[in-house]
């Protein structure tokens, strides 16, 4: 009798260390699972290198960056995007938006002209010394943005033939949280 019963509890902590082990198998793939879609859909972590959006964004800055805003919105001047560069999809550039679908876009004596008029931004904190291929104007298409680096002397951007106009589908996400270094950490300004 002692037998059976010391057989029979064995065999039920067998099988609760077995139902343990599944739901902990269960547990961390559903964790996996959710940690894939978020960083899939919602958000994803990036590294600003180099000093071409400073002083707003400096070398060696990790933001967040919001991949689900601009499934339900448009992009909107002076948000901060993140996009691949045409040459090297595996390089992601982070620039301002200032022009949007449809505008002109000329850059004459160091100021910027949106449809002839200038536009009042104080994202540049210095007079662009060489406007690129925005010396003439520059007609964005309908689903094309004209993106600068807040470090106008310092930035390769729609200016240079290399990155040209970004098209809708290439905006990888908005910059939305800098989260390292913990003294910087900020939601950044867009508008």
């Amino acid at each position: 009798m002692r037998k059976k019963m010391y057989r029979e509890k064995s065999e039920k902590i067998e099988k609760s260390k077995l139902r343990e082990t599944v739901e902990f198998i269960i547990y961390c793939g559903l964790a996996i699972l959710v940690g894939l879609l978020i960083v899939r859909f919602v958000g994803q972590r990036t590294e600003v290198i180099g000093e071409s959006m400073s002083p707003t964004l400096e070398n060696g800055d990790n933001l967040i960056v919001d991949k689900l805003t601009y499934r339900f919105s448009d992009p909107k001047r002076f948000d901060i995007i993140v996009f691949p560069f045409k040459e090297n999809r595996t390089v992601y550039y982070i620039k301002r938006i200032i022009g949007l679908p449809g505008e002109s876009v000329q850059i004459k004596d160091g100021k910027i002209y949106i449809n002839g008029m200038e536009l009042e931004e104080d994202y540049g904190a210095e007079t662009i010394a060489d406007p690129g291929i925005a010396s003439s104007p520059v007609t964005l298409g309908a689903d094309e943005y004209f993106v600068l680096g807040d470090n106008r002397n310092n930035s390769e951007d729609s200016r240079r033939a290399s990155v040209g106009n970004i098209s809708r589908d290439e905006i990888f996400g908005r910059a939305w949280l800098r989260f390292w270094p913990l003294d910087s950490f900020s939601i950044l300004k867009h508008q």
